[in-house]
């Protein structure tokens, strides 16, 4: 449940929200050394500014493959080279992509709800398993069982939290 938590923040840290975050960026794979690889792999990335992302690439002969690969990340980015130094200016967000923005957030919040129930259903097939085969008994069985749903309604309950506050972070202007 957890793991589901750790993903769904990770995945909040791509959405962009008209403010610069290292982050923004490391989903983005470059085509390099004839393998496709993070960019956090191929270049340092800084955060200078507030509404700016820089990329060190620390191979030369890479700047114009990371280059393509933001540029053609489907996040909107144009960046600009200066040496092995790619600057990559956060542009302000229209209303209309903040819109999209939430939908796309409450979609990853619904996966990560769907991950903590699955491990919550395991769960309980496991708990039946073991009544069955009288490893445990009916009142454990009830116990074990409440104590599932209760970790489960808390990690609901943070994927929801961190939801609103994504959403109020992208909704603000």
């Amino acid at each position: 449940m957890d793991g589901a938590i750790d993903a769904l923040h990770k995945e909040f840290a791509g959405l962009r929200t008209g403010r610069a975050s290292a982050g923004l960026l490391e989903p983005i794979h470059v085509d390099a050394y004839g393998a496709s690889m993070p960019l956090n792999q191929v270049g340092s990335i800084s955060v200078p500014e507030p509404r700016m992302v820089t990329v060190q690439v620390w191979d030369r002969g890479m700047v114009g493959a990371v280059e393509k690969a933001i540029r053609e990340s489907g996040l909107g980015l144009n960046p600009a080279t200066d040496g092995q130094l790619i600057r990559v200016p956060i542009p302000a967000l229209s209303e209309e992509r903040r819109v999209e923005l939430t939908k796309i957030a409450g979609k990853y919040a619904e996966q990560a709800r769907v991950a903590v129930r699955n491990v919550r259903r395991d769960g309980m097939e496991m708990l039946k398993k073991m009544e069955k085969d009288h490893e445990i008994s009916k009142d454990e069985h009830h116990l074990w069982s409440e104590e599932i749903q209760s970790l489960t309604d808390r990690h609901i309950k943070g994927i929801d939290d961190a939801l609103a506050h994504k959403e109020e972070e992208i909704l603000q202007v």
